[in-house]
Order: structure tokens, then C-alpha cells, then sequence
């Protein structure tokens, strides 16, 4: 079974490929701007998905079995920055490789990554699948736009299933994400490279966290299990508040000293107070249930930053 993983490079696609790997698939990866640390079986291609004929040629070069497209740009708060950018990779971008598929006539089960943040802020909780849609940031609405391009490939014959993914996080995430970063600060901390005091946005923001290694599970039963053409919230159903994840931080590494102060200037122009999300259609269909709890995994991003 021949599986591609676009955007293997970044901090979903190791994971997503250690799981496969141990399925017996043998796994190809598409990068952009290069591999730190190659997973040992995997074959790597570059691939910008804005670029039509490359995408074309790196998918006729594969044929791939599966696609997990993980390629995207991800980042909410940049998105403000970069709205053209944001919508040409999220949504064209896609585009461009499902139209690699049909040039290449192959059959792939494909999933697309897509994110809770489509539905903005919510009128009933948890979010279910049927939930109305309201981008509230350039980044959701090129998500959005994303899922109606996927949609109607899927009549098209593209056999594409969409997961919508809340927050999810782990060791080797960016801190440019905000477990990642209360981590990456607190560790600089422990070992005197800051001084002890932590700047944040709204710390009152709550969220529904998972680990990227229950998430990366989901992904693959999804492809496994799921329906062509259907959406799926990938999630815990389990909310945290951002003061809390922080206070599990700062208890975690035994520095009772910091100084969390508020910076304006990280507050978002729109932020969704509560996202929390019901993930009973994927686990009746496929089984899936999350099972590493918060505190293991926040220890797991911590000690990460602590050893690099």
C-alpha cells in the first residue's frame, strides 16, 4: 500500500508517518523548504502545491494508494498578515492536487485537513458536524473555501473525506503555538535563558486540546473507515482554558516564580471564546477515542524543549 503525505515536514507528518510505517505502508512525503530529520523508510519528493505542474508530476510519479494532505498554511494569527497567501495554499493549493489525481486517473482514498475554525464562534455546544459555519479569520474562511472545492471534486469521482481538527499539540510542535510556546518559554526559563515572566493574550479563551498521537490515529482510521464525502471533527470533547494549560505548565516544571503579565499586542483582531467539539461520528463509525490525557502530553512538550 503506497501512501503520501504532503507536508511531511511539518509537525503533524512525522507522527502520521511512524503510524503508517508500523501499518506496513510505505510511505512518500512531499516537503517545501527541506527536511531537518528524515524518517528512515520514507521517500521524499518537493512539492508546492501552488505549483500546478509540479503537483501534477509528483503525483504521477507516486501513485499513491492514500493521500493524508497535511500541506497548508496553518497559522490563524498570521493569516491576518497574509490573507492572499493563506487562501492561494489552503485552497488552491488543494485544488491543484486533486486535479493531479484525475490527470493521473487513480483512485486514492484522500483526506483533507481541514479545522474547527470554520464554524466561528458557536451557538450551541459541542460543535457537532451539522453546526453552522462562520469564519470568523481569513485563515478559517480559507478552510472553508477549501471543503466546498473538496466537495465538489468528491461528485467528480475524488474520493476525499475532510477532517475538521480542533487544537491539537505535542513534543516538536513550533512555539509559534501557544501550548508550544508557554512551553518553549518556561523551559528557556528553568534553565536562566529568560528572565520569568511570561507575556500572553486572553488567557480566559477556552479550547478543546488533543495529542497529535491520538490525532494522527484518527487520520488514518478516517481513510480506513469513514464515508467518501463526509466531514468529521477530530477532537477530544475536552475544553481547557489557556490560564489552564499554563498553570499545568508552570507546575509541571516546579517554577513557582513566573511573572505572567498580558500583552496587548497578542490579543487576535477576532477570537472564539469556547471551542469544543463532539467526536461521536468518527468514533461510532471507525472506533476511535482519544486516550493520552493533558497532563502527559503538556509534560511531553515541555521536556522537549527542556533536552533541545
Amino acid at each position: 500500500m503506497k501512501t503520501l503525505i504532503t507536508g511531511i515536514e511539518g509537525f503533524v507528518g512525522p507522527y502520521l508517518a511512524k503510524v503508517l510505517l508500523e501499518k506496513k505502508h510505505a510511505v512518500c512525503g512531499t516537503y517545501l523548504n527541506g527536511v531537518t530529520k528524515k524518517i528512515d523508510d520514507v521517500d521524499y519528493f518537493h512539492l508546492d502545491v501552488t505549483d500546478k505542474k509540479e503537483a501534477a508530476s509528483v503525483i504521477s510519479k507516486i501513485r499513491p494508494d492514500y493521500i493524508f494532505h497535511l500541506a497548508g498554511f496553518s497559522s490563524v494569527s498570521s493569516s491576518w498578515k497574509n490573507p492572499e497567501r493563506c487562501f492561494i495554499v489552503n485552497v488552491e493549493g488543494t485544488r491543484n492536487l486533486l486535479d493531479a489525481v484525475l490527470a493521473a486517473k487513480i483512485s486514492p482514498k484522500i483526506l483533507i485537513v481541514s479545522s474547527a475554525e470554520v464554524y466561528g464562534k458557536p451557538v450551541k455546544l459541542p460543535i457537532t458536524e451539522d453546526h453552522p459555519t462562520n469564519p470568523a479569520s481569513p485563515y478559517a474562511k480559507s478552510r472553508l473555501e477549501q471543503e466546498k472545492v473538496v466537495l465538489e471534486y468528491v461528485k467528480k469521482g475524488i474520493k476525499a473525506i475532510i477532517s475538521r481538527s480542533f487544537n491539537h499539540t505535542g513534543s516538536g510542535q513550533a512555539p509559534t503555538f501557544v501550548c508550544a510556546s508557554f512551553a518553549y518559554q518556561i523551559a528557556r526559563i528553568k534553565k536562566g535563558l529568560q528572565e520569568p515572566v511570561i507575556k500572553t493574550g486572553d488567557l480566559s479563551i477556552q479550547r478543546d486540546f488533543t495529542d497529535v498521537r491520538d490525532v494522527v490515529k484518527a487520520y488514518v482510521l478516517a481513510v480506513e473507515k469513514c464515508t467518501i464525502g463526509e466531514i468529521y471533527n477530530i477532537c477530544s470533547g475536552k475544553v481547557y482554558s489557556i490560564k489552564e494549560i499554563l498553570d499545568m505548565l508552570i507546575q509541571i516544571s516546579g517554577k513557582k516564580d513566573i511573572l505572567v503579565v498580558k500583552d496587548p499586542e497578542k490579543a487576535r483582531p477576532v477570537d472564539i471564546p469556547v471551542l469544543s467539539g463532539s467526536n461521536s461520528k468518527i468514533s461510532l463509525l471507525s472506533g476511535w477515542v482519544p486516550t493520552i490525557d493533558m497532563h502527559s502530553t503538556l509534560d511531553g512538550v515541555y521536556s522537549y524543549f527542556l533536552e533541545n
